[in-house]
């Protein structure tokens, strides 16, 4: 009886399927029924349920037909004044709908007229790098065909400080500096590898226990001490962190450290002082290492430079002296100026000679400064100087004592390369039918009397 009524119960559930053929079943996505249309092509399934739902052939409303007809539509939310409101609020008045579209094709003008301002900005830039490439090309031809081979002859022309000033090509620039340093100490490649030896050596002295007490027992001297190791090594990290090639790991690290190390038992008598590693680090970048070590000892050993690094103050003071002559010749109101507020030159001088201008300006623009500083020697320090205050005179005269030096001591990154030597240009190295060289010897003598007491100026 119960496999009898199993049998008749099961029997009338397939009958009932077969008696429901069109039943709707399961929906995907609320889209065409699946039993119905099994065997169906899904493209016309698709052009059936739209049919049903009354969305085909739906003409375009005004929003969508304006779209459609702008060549130029900006990929931003702005696009979304010209949509419908949500079914469930209320539908825009014609008025708003019209100030919408109007305001969109507005902002299409304006964004078409970015967009054509952008790309005649970039062909600008394309057009400028591509002339100072052929610019580039055409002095490096010039300086290597024409002048390296003639330097003796060449090298004070007129035509040849022209180009001096717009810059030395970097592919020539260590040459030229070289050849304008000169090498009146006659060191050798040897001589570098002599006293490269005796860094090294001295270096593994003190890193053995006590390098304080050693350095006493072996009677070295207070400069011998101040360029140990561990200075010299605080000092790289130190040197343009910004490229980070001379700190520890970086590919010129053992050549700046060689170089610093080498030259402190060239010169005991000056040792190593804070600054020398960037002046060591601009001439790595342009010349071979022994080429830069030459460069390097001639470089400071220049009168100005050996007057700073051998910290002598009476000579020092003659430079700021002197200074400050074409200063106030120059730029008598920010003269008066710094005077009111008592800032005297050696609070920004000091740190723009000692480092040459590599620390205080960006690399590429130093490395400009430095050209015309192997042209025209230490005078082109100060000129850069005062090219520096005038360029920022307006600036500067309303500051007080406090900002001013902060501002002097980290001057902005973005400075203008043409604006920069066109403020350095307008400096006039002359005052009162006095150069550079003469207004200092002038006061050097007026020293060297006043430290013998002479009666002229006691009276």
């Amino acid at each position: 009886f119960f496999l009898f009524v199993c049998r008749n119960l099961f029997t009338r559930k397939q009958n009932a399927r077969l008696e429901k053929p069109n039943d709707v079943g399961w929906k995907l996505f609320g889209k065409v029924p699946i039993r119905e249309n099994s065997g169906k092509d899904p493209k016309k399934l698709q052009k059936e349920y739209e049919e049903k739902a009354g969305r085909a052939h739906r003409p375009l409303s005004p929003k969508q037909s304006v779209r459609k007809n702008l060549d130029f539509e900006p990929l931003s939310t702005t696009a979304l004044i010209l949509e419908d409101r949500p079914a469930n609020l209320p539908a825009k008045p014609a008025e708003e709908a019209q100030k919408h579209k109007q305001q969109y094709e507005e902002m299409v003008v304006q964004a078409k007229k970015r967009e054509l301002k952008e790309a005649q900005k970039r062909k600008k830039q394309l057009e400028e790098r591509c002339k100072l490439e052929d610019s580039i090309g055409n002095a490096v031809l010039t300086w290597n065909n024409e002048i390296l081979p003639n330097w003796e002859t060449m090298c004070c022309s007129r035509k040849v400080r022209e180009l001096w000033w717009q810059g030395i090509p970097p592919s020539v620039r260590g040459k030229v500096w070289s050849l304008a340093i000169g090498n009146e100490l006659n060191i050798t490649h040897e001589l570098y590898d002599i006293c490269l030896a005796r860094a090294k050596e001295k270096w593994r002295s003190l890193s053995t226990a006590g390098a304080d007490m050693e350095c006493e027992d072996a009677g070295f001297s207070a400069a011998d001490r101040e360029a140990s190791l561990e200075l010299i090594k605080l000092d790289i990290s130190r040197t343009f962190p910004n490229l980070c090639i001379f700190q520890q790991g970086g590919p010129y690290h053992d050549t700046l450290h060689s170089i610093l190390g080498a030259y402190t038992c060239y010169r005991p008598d000056v040792g190593y002082v804070q600054g020398m590693s960037f002046i060591a680090a601009v001439l790595i970048l342009n010349l071979d290492t022994a080429d830069a070590f030459i460069a390097f000892s001639n470089l400071l050993n220049k009168p100005c430079q050996m007057a700073f690094f051998r910290v002598d103050h009476g000579l020092m003071l003659t430079y700021f002296a002197a200074f400050e002559v074409f200063f106030e010749e120059n730029l008598p109101k920010l003269f008066a100026h710094f005077k009111k507020n008592n800032l005297t030159p050696d609070i920004y001088l000091i740190d723009w000679i000692f480092t040459l201008y590599s620390k205080s300006l960006p690399l590429d623009l130093a490395c400009r400064v430095w050209d015309v500083f192997c042209r025209d020697g230490e005078e082109f320090l100060f000129r850069t100087a005062l090219g520096i205050l005038k360029l920022f005179e307006d600036i500067l005269t309303k500051m007080d004592f406090i900002h001013i030096a902060q501002f002097l001591t980290k001057l902005p990154e973005d400075l203008p390369s043409e604006e920069f030597f066109t403020s350095i240009a307008a400096i006039q190295m002359q005052s009162r039918n006095k150069k550079w060289a003469q207004v200092l010897a002038a006061l050097q003598k007026d020293n060297r009397e006043m430290e013998k007491g002479s009666p002229s100026l006691k009276r």
